[in-house]
């Protein structure tokens, strides 16, 4: 049996949910996995729903599409109403326990249903601006597809520039990739 995840990841355009699935992508190929990421999202680049799309697998990846996940992550309530088709008996749904008003169009097929509090956490414990870490440990400690030493790597990799100008970023990240691994657990 193959050992991989299909992941759906939706948000607001600007929570960072394209940055998170590449980087995801990155530490998979870095951990010797196919990775495949497609980003889907309109023309606004603020405002409207952003899905990306990543399937990691140990075994080459036959096609880009899937119609369901193992695990969906849901940022927005529109994300929440925009990714229930890819919901199935073994997927882990994932939403942010903050979001008003979903509690009626949360999928009732999923194997679990997880809220954490992710924009909580980011906003409270440590920086707004990353949000989106938290949410891509929480797909790691949901997961297990990458280690998390591995995900480190490929956040450096993406932000090293941005680390070595400011060195509290790279433990800023780190902590919230941890953090949000914590979130996903027990």
């Amino acid at each position: 049996m193959a050992k991989g995840a299909k992941i759906a990841i939706a948000g607001e355009g600007g929570q960072g949910v394209q940055s998170v699935a590449g980087i995801l992508s990155e530490a998979a190929y870095d951990e010797g996995f196919e990775a495949l990421y497609i980003p889907n999202f309109g023309v606004e680049q603020r405002g409207g729903v952003s899905v990306a799309y990543v399937q990691i697998s140990d075994e080459p990846i036959g096609s880009p599409k899937f119609k369901i996940a193992d695990i969906v992550v849901a940022l927005s309530d529109r994300a929440v109403h925009r990714t229930k088709k890819y919901v199935g008996p073994n997927t882990v749904f994932v939403y942010d326990a903050d979001i008003k008003g979903v509690d009626g169009a949360l999928p009732k097929n999923a194997a679990k249903v997880l809220a954490i509090p992710a924009i909580r956490v980011a906003k409270e414990e440590l920086h707004p601006r990353v949000f989106n870490v938290i949410i891509m440990g929480a797909v790691i400690g949901a997961t297990k597809v990458v280690d998390i030493d591995v995900a480190k790597k490929a956040l450096t990799k993406k932000f090293g520039y941005k680390f070595e100008q400011d060195p509290s970023l790279r433990d800023l990240n780190y902590k919230a990739l941890e953090r949000g691994y914590e979130l996903v657990q027990g």
